[in-house]
């Protein structure tokens, strides 16, 4: 990744890793839940914010992993503070029972990493009904955001600090079906393009985090919401893409980030002084990004908000 070692103006570029964006941050006294955190970049996210002194609770659908990556960053990290709850974003049932777990834990929360996805899977309907990568990568975590609003506000109040909620999107929101959100055709298995249907599920979490910015500003809360693209990343998400995964085994290392770097946007909008107060903006190499005229489109925002709104109840 040599040639990605142009700086941009928060003085990071593609090449800058987790570790170096959070360099001498102290986030002691932070809780974060980061989803999707038993592999990939979520994992590299937690233990890049476990490094920086944050209490992470990992929320992972597989406990076993999990765990495994909880023993990994405890053993790296002797000071560690880090947890394992399970939650399956593609079951409604899995993410209340999640929040309500985790609201009567009594922890404090100060981030939220809606990390989690999957990626051109075949067509397949949630445990809910609703088109898999749509109820994955977006309903499950609006679902989880609106959930968890009431403990992230209270925290905001009572610690005097800035509630940050990242969404990790991708580059892919750019190439979602035309129309953007296929809200009439949601589970239409005859259109079904697995790709585009990841691009679909990656707009809505720009469109979310930009309508959530909103609405959080207008209620005066002390919380922003702000979107990214990690970059493409040579990670377990392209599983169901075969020619493509082969390609990175080969040539990955040359073409694409590593995780160290794929994590770095993320960790960087949770953590950095320098995004304090930003808030309904979409970042890239750890910086403030230009999205798609969709993403873009704040009637699409609040049609998306309500649409998810009815589908969660």
């Amino acid at each position: 990744m040599w040639w990605f070692g142009r700086n941009g103006a928060s003085g990071f570029s593609a090449s800058s890793t987790a570790e170096e964006v959070t360099h001498g941050i102290d986030g002691t006294g932070l809780t974060a839940i980061v989803t999707g955190a038993s592999s990939g970049i979520g994992t590299e996210t937690a233990r890049v914010l476990a490094l920086r002194g944050v209490h992470v609770v990992m929320a992972v659908r597989n406990m076993a992993a999990g765990r495994e990556v909880k023993e990994a960053i405890a053993k790296e990290i002797p000071t560690a503070k880090i947890d394992a709850m399970e939650l399956d974003l593609s079951s409604m049932a899995s993410v209340r029972k999640f929040a309500s777990e985790f609201s009567s834990s009594g922890l404090p929360l100060n981030l939220l990493i809606n990390n989690a996805g999957i990626m051109a899977t075949p067509f397949m309907l949630s445990k809910d009904n609703i088109e898999l990568q749509f109820a994955t990568n977006h309903i499950g975590h609006f679902l989880l955001t609106n959930l968890l609003l009431e403990t992230m506000n209270k925290t905001a109040r009572e610690s005097n600090k800035e509630g940050r909620i990242v969404n990790v999107s991708s580059r892919r929101h750019r190439f979602s079906y035309r129309e953007g959100i296929r809200f009439d055709m949601i589970n239409d298995q005859s259109g079904y393009n697995s790709l585009s249907a990841y691009g679909q599920s990656k707009l809505a979490n720009v469109l979310h985090a930009n309508e959530l910015s909103r609405r959080l500003k207008d209620d005066g809360a002390n919380i922003t919401a702000n979107s990214l693209n990690p970059g493409v990343i040579a990670t377990n998400l392209f599983r169901h893409v075969p020619l493509v995964g082969g390609f990175f085994d080969i040539f990955g290392k040359y073409v694409v980030k590593n995780v160290q770097q794929g994590a770095a946007t993320t960790c960087y909008v949770a953590l950095h002084p320098d995004v304090k107060g930003t808030t309904g903006e979409y970042f890239a190499d750890s910086n403030i990004a230009k999205r798609s005229s969709q993403a873009n489109d704040p009637e699409l925002a609040k049609k998306l908000w309500y649409f998810s709104l009815s589908l969660i109840k």
